[in-house]
């Protein structure tokens, strides 16, 4: 059950509210942290954020929050560290976090020239869903409405935040025999679903070497880096890198390999550590 993974965890449901849906160009204007520490003590953070520029109407009208109200509010600057501390090393838990809220909230950093804070572990509650093959549609508040979950302030940040939260919860009790993995495991299989290790006398397989990246999309084998998803899958980086360059310039950006230390070793790995 998920909550035997996330014992000891500090477990956070994460949303934004945002100018638009580009994590390139628009802004943080709502930010929510919800869940528990370590100890299970009660964390619940929100916080409007003045985005230093107009907010569109159509977003506006999504999430209900106008220019007028962010009018004397701090920018995201005012708001970093506390969001860094409470980010770093937490379980995230959030849907459709990967791809856009984890992006957005690094834009706001690098904009600032610092660091984007790393969880131990990203549940992506969309990811999940499509790994466990559920029907259609997969929006939050179709989810939450089969699951009977209130989703009564739809699109602010604390209440997606908190149903996210639900969801994941609701999801380990109906798809319990998913969630009897390590946090590791269950965050590895919702991403990549999973992977044959293919053991036989020739060597092991790609689930039996040991992961260089946070998640596992780099495993290594001996002195050599290799690819355990995608279109490329089994092989050496290297190799990769001399015939499909692009494909390890995408690779090395936080779209391909999400955390730093494993983009890191790779480019070490290839010897490109003036990218």
């Amino acid at each position: 059950m998920a909550t035997d993974i996330l014992d000891g965890e500090r477990v956070l449901a994460f949303d934004l509210e945002t100018t638009g849906i580009s994590t390139s160009t628009d802004r943080v204007v709502q930010i929510a942290l919800i869940g528990a520490d370590e100890e299970g003590v009660a964390i619940n953070y929100e916080c409007i954020v003045n985005p230093r520029r107009p907010i569109p109407f159509g977003a506006s009208n999504v999430h209900g929050i106008y220019d007028h109200d962010v009018k004397g509010k701090g920018d995201f600057s005012t708001i970093a560290d506390e969001v860094a501390e409470l980010v770093e090393g937490s379980v995230i838990v959030g849907h459709n976090v990967r791809k856009f809220d984890l992006e957005m909230l690094e834009a706001e950093f690098l904009r600032l020239g610092r660091r984007m804070p790393r969880p131990k572990a990203v549940l992506d509650t969309y990811e999940l869903v499509r790994r466990l093959k559920l029907p259609r549609p997969h929006n939050l508040g179709s989810l939450c409405s089969r699951n009977g979950i209130s989703l009564e302030n739809a699109h602010t940040a604390g209440a997606d935040a908190a149903a996210s939260l639900l969801l994941f919860w609701r999801l380990s009790v109906d798809h319990a025999p998913s969630f009897r993995k390590s946090l590791e495991e269950l965050e590895r299989w919702v991403v990549h679903g999973n992977i044959s290790t293919d053991a036989s006398d020739l060597g092991r397989g790609l689930g039996d070497l040991e992961v260089v990246d946070s998640i596992g999309k780099i495993r290594k084998d001996g002195q050599q880096m290799i690819l355990a998803f995608g279109r490329h899958k089994g092989r050496d980086v290297q190799e990769v890198y001399n015939e499909d360059p692009r494909y390890i310039n995408w690779l090395l950006s936080p779209k391909g390999i999400e955390d730093e230390n494993g983009r890191g070793k790779v480019r070490d790995y290839l010897g490109i550590n003036d990218y």
